[in-house]
């Protein structure tokens, strides 16, 4: 019996030395290799589904030195939860045509601009800029049947995801009203300076796959937020936040809310983002900094933080559409694609994650910029890309991300794979130019790994929701859950 055991044991580890050593090794020589019947490793068994998320399972853990406290600001508010179509028919506007706006002024700005991502299943957010008219909708929103109140904002959606391991210390500054404190996981030390009388209220307007509304069809689950949101416009709660610090002394710092500041106008931002680095600089050296970026829409913006916050925090998270505005705003790779088409190309976002390491990042040991690590995330993938000698346990994070973004559009607690469909796929580019190399998938062991300069690249697929019950803090969750799987070494790098 141990015989055929260690036999069996070893024909799998020629086979993988030959898959990895050459993955288009012909399928004939594959097949003329007479394994033994395993009823667990035969494909008829296991959908490529169960395989991926068994070998999660296995795979996920949690590093040698975990974050004891981690201190996460500056954007805090409740969020209301409702059907996108549903509200606006409620308000009686009638379907049309769709039309961005960087800035809402009114409720055929909201309807032109809400179409206008609907029939692109894509993601936004927008200040609206008439307070008078924000509280008429969102007394709406509120009194719609089925709407829903939860916690939101970044950083309150990342604390609340971090504040589910209990070994971990968490401290939450933002504006936070009496509604959402008493909505915030009891393990969460918000300072007294934070507290203020009144919630500020985002409203979430959602749609499912398919979903039609006069001539326009959603080609995939999301949502549409909008607010008048004022202090966390201005982020007015980021100089006590970083005041709080040296009390609470946290071994990692995640900040949020900058993008709130946009819609306030250019003379404001300017002179704020000036006072936000300042404050940022301020943060001790030895401890690292996550921004978690969101949806914008000026280019001088998003160029200007690129330029000014990126240098001087350790890690970024963003996603699909933020990651290609970026590249627009500072003219790098694929910057004259419109919008992704479908699941953006592995090479294409490789080679953008690349050039905001060498532009912006420290992929060089001359470099000055502290930045060394970005967690991307899309519907169907995500890749993890660290400078290398800097941050460990990657494969184990970039896992453990893509898990919970598949078992919390569910609504679940852990993955249930009858739930769930795999859309990443299995063969794609290190590049999408030359040279590059020729990269697969391998469910079983489902972390593709490649090295570009100084850089590597981890990569896995999400197993995704068919009928996704929120989409809303998917992307907190996933950095939250990256950061707390990744370890920050000690050793000097390169």
């Amino acid at each position: 019996m141990w015989r055929k055991a260690s036999a069996a044991a070893l024909l799998a580890l020629a086979v993988g030395y030959f898959y990895y050593g050459s993955p288009d090794l012909p399928e004939q020589i594959l097949q003329s290799i007479s394994l033994p019947n395993f009823q667990s490793s035969s494909p008829s068994q296991n959908s490529v589904e169960q395989v991926i998320s068994a070998a999660w399972e296995t795979l996920i853990t949690l590093p040698t030195r975990q974050w004891s406290k981690v201190a996460v600001g500056v954007n805090a508010c409740v969020d209301v939860v409702v059907s996108g179509v549903g509200l606006l028919q409620a308000l009686a506007v009638d379907p049309g045509t769709g039309l961005d706006h960087e800035v809402l002024h009114s409720k055929e700005d909201l309807k032109e601009a809400f179409i206008h991502f609907m029939a692109r299943g894509a993601a936004a957010e927008r200040f609206f800029s008439d307070n008078e008219a924000f509280q008429r909708i969102a007394r709406a929103a509120a009194e719609y049947p089925g709407a829903k109140l939860y916690v939101g904002g970044n950083a309150a959606l990342i604390g609340q995801k971090l504040a589910t391991y209990p070994d971990l210390m968490v401290l939450l500054c933002g504006p936070v009203g009496p509604k959402l404190h008493e909505m915030l996981d009891e393990q969460i030390v918000v300072p007294p300076e934070s507290l203020q009388e009144t919630d500020e209220y985002h409203l979430i307007l959602e749609y499912k796959a398919g979903e039609q509304w006069g001539s326009t069809q959603a080609p995939q689950a999301n949502r549409f937020i909008f607010s008048h949101d004022v202090s966390n416009g201005e982020m007015s709660s980021l100089e006590t936040f970083v005041a709080s610090l040296d009390e609470f002394e946290p071994d990692l710092v995640v900040l949020s809310g900058l993008h709130m500041m946009e819609g306030q106008g250019r003379e404001l931002w300017e002179e704020r983002l000036k006072e936000a680095v300042l404050a940022i600089s301020d943060i001790p050296k030895d401890i690292p900094i996550h921004l978690e970026l969101a949806s914008m829409t000026d280019k001088d913006y998003m160029n200007s933080i690129m330029q000014e916050v990126m240098p001087i925090v350790s890690s970024i998270g963003l996603n699909e559409q933020e990651l290609l505005f970026l590249s627009q705003a500072g003219e790098g790779p694929h910057a004259d694609l419109a919008a992704w088409k479908g699941i953006p190309d592995v090479g294409q976002v490789s080679d953008i994650l690349l050039w905001i390491l060498e532009q912006h990042g420290r992929s060089e040991p001359s470099s000055e910029a502290d930045l060394t690590r970005i967690h991307f995330h899309t519907l169907a993938y995500h890749i993890l890309a660290t400078v290398d000698g800097y941050w460990g346990n990657q494969a184990a994070a970039v896992m453990a991300g893509a898990r919970v973004a598949s078992s919390q559009a569910c609504g679940l607690q852990s993955v249930d794979v009858s739930k769930v469909e795999l859309k990443a796929p299995l063969q794609f580019h290190s590049s999408h130019g030359e040279p590059r190399e020729k990269l697969s998938l391998n469910p079983a062991e489902p972390v593709t790994v490649w090295r570009r300069g100084n850089v590597t690249f981890h990569m896995t697929a999400v197993l995704v929701c068919k009928q996704p019950l929120r989409t809303v803090g998917l992307g907190d969750a996933i950095s939250a859950e990256g950061l707390v799987y990744s370890e920050l070494k000690t050793q000097q790098p390169f």
